[in-house]
């Protein structure tokens, strides 16, 4: 059974816990899920999936965290045409326009993004947004 891999970046620990909800999501689809900080994944191997999940927060002026998580995104994206990516992450301020500019730089990429956007939560996900990180590792399961 080939393991799903839900790589994120987290500061403050409420990225993190929506990838292990994906990652609990793809459990409770029947596959195997690997939910890896991405300072731990291998571009090696990501670059063969043909889905998984990128979790990242908004970051100063809604941008992705530029030490790690922006340098693995422009390595991965060589990579991303057609595959089925899902998009996540958390913001504290703003509208959401990182994810929205992330989305749309997969897309022109070539990849799929699961239900066409990111999921986001503002701060902390509580017992509502868990489920639909669930959800959405349910469905990147049903593609991969």
């Amino acid at each position: 059974m080939n393991k799903i891999s839900v790589i994120y970046w987290s500061q403050s620990g409420n990225t993190k816990a929506m990838a292990e909800a994906i990652g609990e999501g793809i459990k409770e689809a029947g596959k195997e899920a690997e939910v890896i900080d991405v300072s731990q994944v291998s571009l090696e191997k990501i670059k063969n999936e043909a889905a998984f999940a990128l979790g990242c927060p908004a970051m100063g002026d809604e941008v992705l965290e530029e030490s790690e998580m922006e340098p693995f995104v422009e390595e991965i994206e060589k990579y991303t045409s057609g595959k089925s990516i899902a998009l996540f992450g958390s913001y504290g301020w703003g509208d959401g326009k990182w994810m929205r500019d992330w989305t749309e730089r997969m897309i022109n990429d070539g990849a799929k993004i699961v239900n066409g956007e990111g999921l986001i939560c503002q701060d902390t996900p509580d017992n509502e947004a868990i489920d639909e990180y669930k959800n959405l590792g349910k469905q990147l399961a049903k593609i991969g």
